[in-house]
């Protein structure tokens, strides 16, 4: 089966967006899938601002990017754009970086008003590190994501999302999960260039 690896780019330690990304990762697993989580807040700070991807952290950061059929790309919602701490690390990626890898773009944010970040503000930099597929991605409201306790979440995640949230995010993701199968394609939603490429779980 296809490996996914989901980067999360919020400096936060107990971030909303991480949980997300946790959520479509467990459903890929679920579905055979392997299945890695890097959050760029625990990559060494001082080597990640001086871009020195040589380092041992950020070289096995890069393989495991390198190593993924496909990649989901969360970030939090700042001021209307996806955070430093992400533009960070995707700076780091060589220009073909994305190249023959299916892509979901995932944001949270706390208004309707950053909808469409993923499509103006992140979308133009996967797809200028090649991606094959950028699949539709979805904007999860931060009012949307319940914080849990450690282990008592539905499948031991640590955070509920609304029903409706939910049922927006398993779309995003079995959309990804088609675009990454032999001879995959995007779903018909985001395979034409005027259609809709933003799904809104706004629970």
């Amino acid at each position: 089966m296809p490996s996914v690896i989901a980067l999360s780019g919020s400096p936060s330690t107990d971030s909303r967006t991480a949980h997300v990304a946790d959520y479509a990762l467990r459903r890929l697993s679920l579905s055979g899938h392997r299945t890695e989580h890097l959050a760029v807040r625990e990559l060494p700070a001082a080597e990640l601002l001086a871009g020195r991807a040589g380092s041992a952290p950020l070289r096995d950061a890069l393989s495991a990017i390198a190593d993924a059929d496909g990649v989901i790309v969360a970030t939090p919602v700042y001021k209307a754009a996806y955070t430093g701490l992400l533009k960070a690390f995707l700076d780091l990626l060589p220009q073909s970086g994305l190249a023959g890898k299916a892509v979901l773009p995932l944001a949270t944010g706390g208004s309707l008003a950053h909808l469409l970040t993923l499509d103006y503000a992140l979308r133009p930099v996967l797809s200028a590190l090649g991606a094959r597929h950028i699949t539709a991605g979805t904007f999860v409201l931060d009012g949307a994501v319940e914080r849990l306790p450690a282990g008592t979440g539905p499948g031991g995640l640590r955070a509920r999302i609304e029903p409706e949230a939910e049922l927006r995010l398993i779309q995003a993701v079995d959309g990804f999960e088609q675009a990454l199968s032999p001879g995959g394609r995007l779903p018909d939603r985001a395979a034409h260039p005027g259609a809709p490429a933003l799904r809104i779980a706004a629970g």
